[in-house]
């Protein structure tokens, strides 16, 4: 199997089955591989999850970026739904590799990379298109990815999803105020 098939079964295991405790040769298993077949293309299981979590933040990033239906504020609350449900699913997988990454754990050198600064581009672009000032908007868009990652964080500890829907709701709220 190709690196690129190991993923994208690793990423539907973990999309059917959570992350969990499982060990690599269980992953392995499950996707129809053998454990040294996931070391050789991701160097241990800290490396596929570092590989998993890059995949499904490319896969929202690419969301953001095929929003184009509505107003700026219909596509913020799209892409609000979607995010929501994949941090579901992945969220205590992201903020557990965010963590890794804060740490320098060597298997999240790629990962960390990818945390903040391929997101800022298309946040910013979406910030000028809401209006914002092309100066002003960097800052907005790292505050709309603070404040996203906050929010999802708060549902996965509350599970309070209305509360935390309420919450996004004033956030896109602020980006369509003056800047």
């Amino acid at each position: 199997m190709s690196r690129e098939t190991l993923l994208t079964d690793a990423v539907e295991h973990f999309a059917r089955n959570g992350i969990g405790d499982a060990s690599l040769r269980a992953i392995a298993t499950s996707i129809g591989t053998s454990h040294r077949m996931l070391i050789y293309h991701f160097g241990s299981r800290e490396g596929l999850l570092a590989e998993v979590v890059r995949t499904v933040e490319q896969q929202q990033r690419d969301l953001l970026a095929s929003l184009e239906e509505g107003t700026i504020a219909e596509q913020a609350e799209q892409f609000w739904r979607r995010v929501t449900e994949a941090a579901l699913v992945y969220g205590p997988l992201f903020f557990e590799l965010s963590a890794h990454a804060m740490q320098d754990q060597p298997h999240t050198e790629a990962l960390k990379a990818d945390l903040i600064n391929v997101w800022l581009p298309p946040l910013i672009d979406l910030c000028i298109r809401a209006g914002i000032a092309p100066d002003r908007a960097p800052a907005y868009a790292r505050l709309g990815l603070a404040a996203s990652r906050g929010l999802l964080f708060d549902l996965l500890l509350t599970g309070d999803r209305e509360g935390v829907d309420e919450a996004s709701t004033l956030l896109n709220q602020l980006f369509t105020l003056p800047a």
